[in-house]
């Protein structure tokens, strides 16, 4: 009796561990958030959003002030369309401008607002429309690539002899 007794205890505490390891686990990966805080949508076009994902933080001097909730494509504009979810306790003006930035070098994307000046604050329902695309870190590496090569072949006919070629 006292055996099965113990046995109950065990895999109660084991069921427990592994609710608590799978609820770290999606948290960790922005795929949970808890959050009884009210909130209000605002949407923003941007002309590319690179990696940008739903649930991905908004955030404001580095304190995350509200979730990306969903992205979708507008036809009309051929623009990325982005819904955030702010924190009913953080306002921000009308005039504040988005950002898509990156953690790091290579880490996940998230978006920054910073704040404008008008009177008035944003409200549910309001578009953003100053907005700052992402950078997309493979168009800068061909942009760079695209120059240099530009720039050798303007140096090459400027009358310049190719190396191993000249007298």
């Amino acid at each position: 009796m006292g055996r099965s007794k113990n046995d109950v205890w065990v895999g109660l505490f084991v069921m427990l561990g592994l609710a608590a390891l799978v609820f770290l686990a999606l948290q960790s990966a922005n795929l949970l958030s808890l959050s009884w805080q009210s909130t209000y949508r605002v949407t923003a076009h941007f002309d590319n959003i690179g990696g940008l994902k739903p649930k991905a933080a908004v955030k404001s001097a580095g304190v995350v002030v509200g979730r990306v909730a969903s992205i979708g494509f507008d036809d009309e504009r051929f623009q990325a369309q982005v819904a955030l979810d702010m924190d009913t306790r953080y306002k921000f003006p009308s005039d504040s401008s988005l950002k898509i930035l990156t953690s790091g070098l290579l880490g996940e994307q998230y978006v920054g607002i910073e704040a404008g000046a008008s009177d008035t604050n944003l409200k549910a329902g309001d578009n953003v429309s100053n907005t700052q695309s992402a950078v997309v870190l493979e168009n800068l590496i061909s942009q760079f690539l695209y120059n240099s090569a530009a720039s050798g072949s303007s140096s090459e006919a400027g009358g310049k002899p190719a190396p191993g070629k000249g007298k």
